[in-house]
């Protein structure tokens, strides 16, 4: 399954770098496949491993915040793997080009 979530503290400084890097560390180090985008995340694992993994970004964010916000949208697709990559070469493959990412 692929997983887009964001954690981020409510409350805090208008910018959040700091905040949200310990987040990607976390998950950078977690050995699953993701990729980074300005507005949330993309990991793909089993339902398992990614929900640990949500759980405990949110719990680290949690420890230094009193309120934090966590967004989570999960596409869970039978027998799908590589859907990271994959979902966008399908698109590229319609459209005969590469597309910018």
């Amino acid at each position: 399954m692929v997983v887009q979530f964001s954690v981020f503290p409510v409350g805090a400084k208008e910018s959040l770098a700091q905040e949200v890097a310990k987040v990607i560390d976390i998950i950078d180090k977690s050995g699953l496949p993701c990729k980074t985008t300005a507005m949330a995340t993309l990991v793909e694992g089993n339902w398992d491993e990614v929900m640990a993994l949500i759980k405990k970004c949110h719990r680290a964010m949690r420890k230094c915040h009193n309120r934090v916000y966590t967004s989570i949208v999960i596409d869970d697709r039978k027998g799908a793997r590589k859907r990271l990559t994959g979902k966008v070469e399908s698109l590229e493959k319609v459209l005969r080009r590469k597309i910018k990412k």
